[in-house]
């Protein structure tokens, strides 16, 4: 079940639902929530999604994936829109959240940090997983929400 999404603003930006998908237990692949990270005046700056469940592809590829346009890094809008997130997995009843990205995106890890988020380990991504093709290594995140 997805929730309206209409509230995911704050006084900067506003995430834009894009599209949902449904859960693939061939693929081992939870619901999912795709935004737009927008400015209020809908300029599109960069994407997010929220990844509901946790499963073996979640422990690796995070519940929370983002990405921020090259002109509009450096403010803090990752961080932002995954405060944003944080309300939607919230409404999902999920207690934690997991976000990963690869150990030298210096960026990414410290949005984790600001986040408050709980370093937990680096880890090796096992070859059955679909990131393994991308990358090898991630450093593994954990937010405890309720």
């Amino acid at each position: 079940m997805f929730f309206n999404t209409d509230d995911l603003y704050n006084s900067e930006i506003a995430l834009k639902l894009v599209k949902t998908t449904d859960e693939n237990k061939e693929k081992n692949y939870v619901p999912a929530y795709h935004f737009d990270i927008c400015f209020l005046d809908g300029t599109i700056i960069g994407g997010c999604d929220l990844r509901v469940g946790h499963n073996k592809n979640t422990y690796y590829g995070g519940n929370i994936g983002y990405h921020i346009s090259e002109d509009f890094r450096g403010h803090g809008y990752a961080k932002k829109a995954s405060e944003l997130l944080f309300t939607l997995a919230r409404k999902h009843n999920m207690e934690y959240v997991i976000i990963t990205c690869d150990p030298n995106n210096i960026p990414s890890y410290k949005t984790c940090i600001n986040l408050g988020m709980e370093f937990i380990k680096n880890g090796r991504i096992p070859r059955s997983h679909d990131l393994h093709s991308r990358m090898k290594k991630v450093a593994i995140f954990k937010k405890k929400l309720i």
